[in-house]
């Protein structure tokens, strides 16, 4: 068995158990682990979702595998294999402060695509615009839930939280000067939001956001306890 074999166990129950299909974390990883796992997803005809997924390594794949992977460099996200386009109306809707936000949103939003979930992107309508916002206030109230990210001081978590009556899930960014100090002033920001019911995740976290936002639409239930076993125990 080689090193690459022994450091890489997919986990393809995921979706039995929980609804949410696994996700592979590119960062940190050598190019030559992420080709085992495309090899091993496609040894079983299987898609993966692959996030921080620098150019560079996409770059440095081999042709079969980056012909096979539907590559996005802002969101730095791939879709290997075959995923199906999502349809019908958008369910959430993910709304930025700023065009500097954007990478953040892409990442939650190309989550939602793979997991096949319509949505709609709101861009550059923070506070310090706020008419910006309220023009988008009506269609944002329809939605499920609102994927709301800002960097800063993430005052737009709080202002979309008591506009609309679905989830809001904060995404605190790293855009800011100074004493934003990477996101972390925007994370404290909007963990202490008086929005009540308002959800925070973790700085940039845009695909953890979507997966929240996914668990509230109950897009891909899970299936029978006994199936999710024997599908854990390949």
């Amino acid at each position: 068995m080689s090193d690459v074999s022994r450091e890489v166990r997919l986990d393809f129950g995921r979706r039995a158990r929980i609804g949410i299909e696994e996700a592979v974390l590119c960062e940190n990883k050598t190019v030559g682990q992420v080709a085992h796992i495309l090899d091993k997803a496609a040894e079983a005809d299987r898609s993966i979702l692959l996030t921080r997924f620098a150019a560079d390594q996409f770059e440095a794949l081999d042709e079969t595998h980056r012909a096979a992977i539907d590559y996005h460099a802002l969101s730095r996200t791939g879709f290997f294999g075959l995923v199906t386009p999502p349809s019908g109306p958008a369910r959430i809707a993910i709304v930025t402060a700023g065009t500097s936000d954007a990478h953040v949103a892409h990442e939650a939003a190309r989550t939602l695509d793979y997991a096949g979930v319509a949505n709609e992107m709101v861009f550059d309508v923070g506070v310090a615009g706020l008419w910006r916002l309220l023009d988008q206030v009506d269609r944002l109230a329809s939605m499920d839930a609102v994927i709301a990210v800002a960097g800063m001081d993430a005052a737009l978590v709080s202002v979309v939280g008591g506009l609309v009556p679905g989830l809001v899930i904060g995404v605190p960014t790293s855009t800011g000067y100074g004493a934003a100090n990477g996101g972390e002033a925007a994370l404290r920001s909007a963990l202490v939001s008086c929005s009540p019911g308002v959800v925070v995740v973790n700085i940039d976290n845009g695909y953890g956001a979507a997966c929240a936002a996914l668990r509230v639409v109950g897009s891909e239930r899970p299936v029978e306890p006994e199936q999710a076993a024997r599908s854990h125990a390949r």
